[in-house]
C-alpha cells in the first residue's frame, strides 16, 4: 500500500496536518487568516509570506523580470492590506539557475521597487536571500503595521453587506488568452496567429502578469467598519467559502453585481479585497455583491443556489492537471 501523497491529500489537508504538529500559536492572530499578527515591544507586526514558482505560478515566456518583481510584491502586499494593515517592508528570497542573466535580476528588482512605489508608498524591500536552484522561485515575506484592530475572516455577521474592491475574473481571462493565443518558443511567447490583441484582451493579460490590487483600500476599509476581509487569490467562490466558514455564516452572492461573468466566480489572481460591512456602510472603492445571512446548509450561495462551479486553485492537484 502506497503512502498518501500531498497531491492526493490536497492543500487543505496538508495544512491541517502541519498545524496539528506545531506548537500552539501565541500570536494575536495565528494561522488561518491572510497574515499573522504578532505583538512586539511598542506595537504589533503583521506578517505574511508567499512563493511564486516557475511553472505553476508564472511562465518566463509570458512575463519579464519587471513583471515578476511587480507581481511578487503585489500578491504579498494584498495579504497585508486584507488585515486592514499598512505594508512597511518586504523580504525577498530568490532561487535561480546559475545561467540566469544578471540583467533579468536587475529588471526583477526594478519591478519590486516600482510595485512598492505605486501600490504601497513607504514600503520597500529591506532584505532577503539569494540561492541557486534549477527552478526560478521568488519567495516574499511582507510586513505591516496596524493602528487599530486587525480585520479577520471571522467577523462577518448576518445582516452585513458583502462587498468587493478590485477585479473579479479579469486575471483569469488573461490567463485563458495566454494559453489559447500564444505558444512557448525558446522561452518566448509567440502568437498562435498574427492577430493583435484587442485593448480588452491586453487589459486582461496585464491583470494576470501585473495585478494591481487595491492595497490602500484595505486600511481604509478597516477604519470604515469592515467586519471581515480577505484577499481573493484563489477564486471568489472558494475564498468566500473560507470567509463564511471562519465567520460561521452564509455569504449570498449575486452574479448580476459581478457582470454575469462566470470567471468572476471561479477565477483567481486578481487579488481583489472581499469584505463585509454593516448595512449602509460600504465605503467608496467597494461595490456590494451580496449579503451575509445566518449559517445554513451551504457556506456560499450564488443567486440563491449552492454553486456548481468547482473554482479555486489547489497548488498540488491543480498543478498536476496543468502539467497533464
Amino acid at each position: 500500500m502506497h503512502a498518501r501523497t500531498v497531491g492526493q491529500a490536497g492543500e487543505t489537508e496538508v495544512l491541517r496536518r502541519i498545524l496539528a504538529r506545531l506548537a500552539p500559536s501565541t500570536a494575536e492572530v495565528g494561522p488561518g487568516d491572510d497574515a499573522a499578527v504578532l505583538r512586539v515591544a511598542g506595537g504589533r507586526v503583521v506578517a505574511s509570506t508567499d512563493t511564486l514558482v516557475h511553472g505553476p505560478d508564472f511562465r518566463l515566456a509570458w512575463s519579464s523580470g519587471h513583471d515578476l518583481g511587480w507581481k511578487a510584491a503585489a500578491v504579498n502586499l494584498a495579504d497585508i492590506a486584507a488585515m486592514g494593515a499598512r505594508p512597511i517592508a518586504l523580504l525577498v528570497a530568490l532561487t535561480m539557475p546559475d545561467d540566469t542573466p544578471v540583467a533579468f535580476v536587475e529588471d526583477l528588482a526594478d519591478g519590486l521597487r516600482q510595485a512598492c512605489l505605486s501600490l504601497a508608498p513607504g514600503c520597500a524591500v529591506e532584505g532577503g536571500d539569494l540561492a541557486a536552484s534549477d527552478t526560478l522561485t521568488i519567495a516574499v515575506t511582507a510586513l505591516g503595521t496596524l493602528d487599530g484592530p486587525a480585520v479577520r475572516r471571522s467577523g462577518a455577521r448576518p445582516g452585513d453587506i458583502v462587498a468587493l474592491a478590485g477585479h473579479a475574473g479579469l486575471a483569469a481571462h488573461g490567463l485563458q488568452i495566454l494559453f489559447e493565443r500564444f505558444r512557448d518558443v525558446d522561452g518566448h511567447a509567440v502568437p498562435v496567429d498574427p492577430a493583435v490583441l484587442t485593448p480588452a484582451e491586453r487589459r486582461a493579460v496585464a491583470a494576470q502578469v501585473r495585478p494591481e490590487p487595491p492595497i490602500a483600500l484595505g486600511h481604509a476599509a478597516a477604519h470604515q467598519g469592515a467586519t471581515a476581509m480577505m484577499d481573493v487569490s484563489d477564486g471568489l467562490v472558494l475564498d468566500a467559502t473560507r470567509l463564511a466558514i471562519a465567520s460561521r455564516v452564509c455569504l449570498e452572492l449575486a452574479t448580476a453585481a459581478l457582470g454575469g461573468d462566470p470567471l468572476a466566480l471561479i477565477g483567481g489572481e486578481d487579488h481583489a479585497l472581499l469584505a463585509t460591512f454593516p448595512r449602509d456602510a460600504v465605503p467608496a472603492g467597494f461595490r456590494a455583491i451580496g449579503r451575509v445571512t445566518p449559517h445554513g446548509a451551504h457556506p456560499v450561495l450564488v443567486d440563491g443556489e449552492a454553486p456548481t462551479c468547482r473554482g479555486g486553485w489547489d497548488p498540488y492537484s491543480d498543478w498536476d492537471q496543468a502539467r497533464g
